[in-house]
């Protein structure tokens, strides 16, 4: 028996290799990327630890070389649904009971899996099946990856080492067992980092878990699952259920045994979810807990004192890379009078050298959105506002889906405050600026405040002390992370907790302890080693 009380040590955020020419790593993404591109991948549902092939099947394509298949999937149905819960519910307890020690050990393992020997395949499955650059891929399903499993870990302790004090004669103390059930785990395309945390956040503190993955994301997350069985998750503890997510969770959010949901995806979906749970409420054995990261209108706010060249790169960089499908792209900007001309002019030199193109041209800035569905729906945004009187298109304004969903980096300039674009998702490469009268400043954050129902990211440019005081108070509901002199996106494990609230979810801010917490039910235990004798206390005495 291992009696050994350990904290794991604060890890180092894992280094962001740059892909040079001439690299080593550009060698081997090219390996993989040809490696992918040239096989159709056979994807089925796990269901403790089994493969599970259905009669009913998709496929995924490149979002850059819309005809190009990459994989063919199997749906589940309600049956298969239902053995991936009682697979769970099996594999509970034997898995709850696992010292926490080697749960986080096999979180570790998957680290250093991802980092090392998986490195170039979860990066070109990214690329290939998501549409991301080799920096964008990089970023997130390497480093963001094992920094979410690292951090976890080092959190984990932090949470289990949390105890209360005791007094003379008695003993306290806490144990944070798993929730009683399964945790659902609903995962969006846009991050493989994410799709895995959502899994394995709940796993680590002893949960296990049926995935409902992405269907535009099933070439990455199928290769996290198989990563998952080489280090060590036990089978049922992640069941991968592809498929519609309607009939998946159908079944879930009926059962008896729902005790958590784990979700990143649009606020529309998440709410459906909420009254789902709601409808649902008195067939649980517990209340689940309900953990969402949805929608955003996130914000670019620049002070008259701000300096040109940022807010610009800003604009470009926040809105732009990965084609605006980052929870936190910057969607609407508010830009002083006295300021736009020069931030415009360096907008259009930006714009002006993009390359647009496919994920495997290293050249290429900007590649294609993820699906024909998102394609039209930025196109029709892109419209509106050609043909509205209080619109113009500054830059872009094009789109082909041909042979890939293309959309040009799209910079529209907004002649009201409550244009159409200024105030709904879009969650493509569009960006809205609003042109304010500088001394209306104060009037104009108030503004943003107001306008958008969500409050995920934004961001303050100044260097007015002053402004970015007065920016940072009227707008500190607005945001869940706000960004002072940089863009609104980037937000790193470890270092800037990730989550937003009003419409943008529960702000239980994934890669802190605060999500983690989520994750267990906590048993305070007292132990009295004299316990009373007699139920008389002191006071009872008719003596004075």
């Amino acid at each position: 028996m291992n009696n050994t009380i350990f904290s794991f040590p604060k890890p180092q955020n894992e280094p962001v290799l740059g892909y040079k020419p001439g690299s080593a790593e550009r060698k081997e993404i090219r390996k993989a990327l040809e490696e992918l591109y040239n096989q159709v991948t056979d994807i089925p549902a796990i269901i403790g630890g089994k493969e599970i092939r259905t009669a009913e099947t998709g496929t995924v394509v490149m979002p850059t070389e819309n005809h190009h298949v990459l994989a063919k999937y199997y749906k589940v149905g309600e049956k298969e649904v239902q053995m991936a819960i009682d697979a769970a519910m099996q594999a509970h307890d034997e898995w709850a009971n696992t010292p926490w020690i080697d749960r986080a050990s096999v979180m570790l393992k998957i680290a250093t899996l991802i980092t090392g020997k998986y490195r170039w395949l979860i990066n070109a499955a990214t690329m290939l099946g998501q549409g991301k650059t080799t920096m964008q891929a990089e970023i997130d399903s390497a480093c963001e990856l094992a920094d979410f499993l690292r951090y976890n870990a080092f959190y984990a302790s932090q949470i289990y080492s949390d105890q209360p004090c005791s007094d003379a004669g008695t003993l306290n103390y806490v144990t944070y067992r798993p929730l009683e059930g399964f945790v659902f785990a609903i995962t969006p395309f846009n991050f493989t980092s994410i799709a895995s945390n959502l899994c394995l956040s709940p796993v680590l503190m002893g949960n296990v878990c049926i995935w409902k993955p992405s269907t535009t994301s099933l070439l990455s997350n199928y290769l996290l699952m198989k990563i998952y069985k080489e280090a060590g998750v036990p089978d049922g503890v992640v069941n991968f259920l592809p498929g519609s997510g309607s009939v998946i969770g159908k079944v879930a959010f009926a059962d008896r045994n729902l005790a958590g949901v784990h979700f990143t995806g649009s606020t529309r979906t998440f709410n459906s979810f909420w009254k789902s749970i709601g409808d649902n409420i008195q067939n649980y054995r517990t209340y689940p807990k309900i953990v969402g990261e949805t929608g955003g209108k996130d914000f670019i706010f620049a002070h008259n004192s701000a300096a040109a060249d940022q807010v610009a790169t800003a604009i470009v960089r926040g809105a732009f890379e990965f084609q605006g499908q980052k929870c936190s792209a910057a969607s609407r900007a508010y830009v002083p009078a006295s300021l736009w001309p020069e931030v415009k002019e360096i907008v259009g030199k930006m714009m002006a050298e993009i390359k647009m193109g496919d994920v495997r041209d290293f050249s290429a800035f900007v590649n294609a959105v993820i699906d024909e569905a998102s394609f039209d729906n930025n196109m029709r945004y892109i419209e509106y506002a050609k043909e509205s009187p209080d619109a113009e298109i500054v830059f872009g304004g094009h789109g082909d889906k041909s042979q890939g969903w293309f959309i040009e980096p799209t910079v529209i300039l907004a002649k009201t405050p409550q244009f159409k674009s200024m105030c709904e998702e879009i969650f493509g490469p569009v960006i809205t600026v609003y042109v304010y009268d500088d001394d209306k400043y104060e009037e104009t954050l108030h503004l943003c405040d107001q306008t958008s129902p969500y409050a995920l990211t934004g961001a303050i440019f100044a260097t007015d002390r002053k402004a970015l005081r007065q920016g940072a108070d009227i707008l500190k509901y607005a945001a869940g992370n706000i960004y002072y002199n940089d863009k609104p996106t980037g937000a790193v494990v470890g270092q800037q907790p990730f989550g937003g609230a009003r419409a943008s979810g529960t702000n239980d801010k994934a890669g802190s302890y605060l999500n983690l917490i989520r994750w267990v039910s906590p048993q305070a235990i007292k132990e009295t080693f004299d316990a009373a004798h007699d139920y008389k206390y002191p006071f009872i005495s008719d003596a004075e």
